[in-house]
């Protein structure tokens, strides 16, 4: 029997007469490549959208899409929703003595930084500090934010040095703020405190860009108050 696929007169012939049927037609290299492509991109899209989706509403698209890649995603989001609980464990300016030093810095863990202030009460900029941790915890509650008082946690840490502020990460220092010439007097706004403490990498900070106005802008300030008089 002939073979219908074969390109013959009279193959030509049947199908046009629709005795048999037109023969398939060769998909080319280029032609796989290109589907491949489509593929990818929809799945990179679809990727997209169900990364944005909660628990919830990934349970009720099981009915309608692959169960496969559904359960794949479902499962990574709850792989990084755990992670991120686990991380947002802080929240609150916690209290350190010497002893609690090793356990509490140290120790901390895996993946956490540490914001450890040394103060000493009736230092006005201590005091202020913080109250400027205290809004840092509460946004960035992956950070542990804590705090001692400086001769607790160093026996006879000068009070020049004061504010302290180290920065650790996985227990390794990696910044150190000292004295009220770091922290730029009694009038350290918390937009600065935030600007400072994340150019150490402690905090991923909005604040790109110094809040603090230049010296060149205060002039003219000045200057504008005067003239208006």
């Amino acid at each position: 029997m002939q073979n219908p696929n074969e390109d013959t007169q009279w193959n030509d012939i049947l199908r046009a007469k629709g005795i048999i049927p037109q023969k398939e037609k060769e998909i080319t290299e280029e032609q796989i490549v290109s589907m491949l492509e489509d593929t990818i991109e929809q799945k990179t899209q679809s990727g997209k959208i169900l990364e944005q989706l909660n628990l919830d509403e990934l349970d009720e698209l099981e009915d309608s899409e692959d169960e496969g890649v559904l359960l794949e995603y479902r499962n990574k989001r709850i792989a990084e929703l755990k992670a991120l609980a686990e991380r947002r464990k802080f929240g609150l300016v916690g209290e350190i003595s010497a002893q609690d030093y090793v356990n509490e810095v140290n120790k901390a863990g895996e993946g956490i930084w540490v914001v450890l202030h040394l103060y000493k009460q009736g230092i006005p900029l201590c005091s202020l500090i913080n109250e400027h941790m205290k809004c840092l915890a509460a946004k960035y509650p992956t950070v542990k934010f804590i705090k001692s008082i400086s001769t607790t946690c160093i026996p006879n840490y000068p009070d020049k040095n004061l504010p302290t502020i180290f920065i650790y990460f996985e227990g390794e220092l990696k910044k150190q703020l000292t004295g009220p010439l770091e922290f730029r007097g009694p009038n350290l706004s918390q937009a600065e405190f935030e600007y400072l403490i994340g150019n150490t990498g402690a905090i991923e900070t909005n604040i790109k860009e110094d809040p603090r106005p230049k010296i060149k802008d205060k002039l003219f300030s000045d200057l504008a108050d005067t003239n208006d008089w």
